[in-house]
């Protein structure tokens, strides 16, 4: 056990030892007691978060910007959302099913991740808004979605079997992009043969962001390794200041495929678990694990490394909250990866990174004008079929309205 991992049980079981004589209820005080600064912190992170979506809603006219359900009742409020998390443990102890040091262990443990990661979830959400932000220009249209409702989730968006972008913008005297966050993920299936099929959707490693040129509505490819179409561009997004020193343990592509049977029989044996464990009666040890093979555990910087090697984007820019060792930096460039670091909540300092997107924008092959007014959609496709039948002369069309514009009254007829 290292001796850091000691250091936070040893705080977490004064925490509840301390908490057990509180008329605060027992998991709240917990939270207090053991996080501290760190629960102020996610609030102020949240403030910065609603301040770009409120930025980026009124340049491109979304309605509403919308989460997965867990960040959302993260967002909403940090504290309750983290009491959740500790409800099973404590109706156990107070139960006296566990004892209070495994009480104190699994509760930092629970809130100590989900806090982790819905930081992490902010931080990213925060850089894909400012980019947005930042590659914004007068005229700029969102392509897709069309209901003026921006969703940085991927529930369920693969029912269909296809993987479709979070967002399609069009920027004028550039061109289109396509935004897809944390693809690939799974499409749906029905049987063994499917889900053959679809296994390395499973296991393919994920990105935060990948960004395509032109107007990309699907980027399945099960024929290719990885089976998605390369993008042009990968981002990742770190907001920790040591994030570079962490490991992490990569299995997806080396996970046994299973049949469906398997899978089935394994989701309901979890069921089954969970429900014993929920009613308090002999827990079932699982009969197997999901995967027969080990993972590999690689430090953050290579599995940074890993995401280029295996996509091959023609881009690939890691953003850093904070400022990165200089041999880091280093070493990241020299697998042309691109680093902008001490970025922070400053969304200025991402424009270099959305110009560099830019580049990457494909002029698009149609064009759509959208307006509510009935009278002047009437027009426009009256001149679109005079436009496309040859019947216009078109010089004289576009001097007509070029003095209709500037000197009315002198319009030619």
């Amino acid at each position: 056990m290292s001796s850091k991992r000691e250091r936070g049980i040893a705080k977490a079981v004064k925490c509840v030892e301390k908490c057990l004589g509180s008329k605060e209820e027992l998991q709240y005080c917990f939270i207090n007691c053991y996080l501290g600064s760190e629960l102020v912190k996610a609030y102020t992170w949240i403030e910065k978060l609603e301040e770009i979506t409120g930025n980026v809603s009124k340049l491109y006219g979304f309605q509403y910007i919308t989460y997965s359900r867990e960040f959302r009742s993260f967002l909403e409020d940090p504290f309750k959302h983290l009491g959740k998390k500790l409800f099973i443990y404590t109706h156990d102890f107070i139960r006296g099913r566990i004892k209070l040091e495994e009480y104190a262990t699994k509760s930092m443990q629970a809130i100590n991740t989900s806090l982790r990661t819905n930081l992490r979830t902010l931080y990213q959400n925060w850089c894909f808004l400012a980019i947005l932000k930042n590659i914004y220009r007068e005229g700029t249209r969102v392509v897709y979605p069309e209901h003026r409702v921006l969703s940085l989730e991927r529930s369920g968006k693969q029912k269909l079997r296809w993987i479709p972008p979070n967002i399609v913008v069009d920027v004028p005297g550039k061109g289109s992009l396509s935004f897809y966050i944390e693809a690939p993920r799974p499409l749906s299936w029905g049987d063994s043969t499917d889900l053959r099929e679809t296994w390395k959707l499973y296991t393919a490693l994920r990105p935060d962001v990948m960004v395509y040129g032109g107007r990309i509505y699907d980027i399945v490819d099960l024929n290719s390794s990885p089976p998605v179409r390369k993008p042009d561009i990968i981002l990742e997004f770190k907001e920790l200041p040591d994030w570079y020193k962490r490991v992490r343990d990569v299995k997806g592509p080396l996970a046994k495929p299973l049949s469906a049977e398997e899978w089935r029989s394994r989701w309901i044996e979890g069921l089954w678990d969970g429900l014993a464990d929920v009613l308090g009666v002999t827990r079932r040890e699982a009969m197997e694990k999901l995967s027969e093979r080990r993972g590999v555990r690689l430090n953050e910087v290579k599995v940074v490394e890993l995401y280029y090697t295996v996509y091959s984007p023609k881009e690939m820019i890691l953003v850093s909250k904070h400022k990165i060792p200089k041999e880091v930096v280093e070493e990241l460039n020299s697998h042309n990866i691109m680093v902008v670091d001490g970025i922070g909540f400053k969304p200025e300092r991402l424009k270099k990174v959305a110009e560099k997107i830019l580049d990457y924008a494909v002029p698009a092959e149609e064009y759509y004008v959208k307006t509510s007014d009935p009278e002047l959609y009437e027009v426009l496709t009256l001149v679109k079929e005079i436009w496309e039948k040859g019947l216009l002369n078109k010089d004289k069309f576009r001097k007509m309205l070029f003095y209709s514009l500037n000197e009315p009254g002198q319009a030619e007829t």
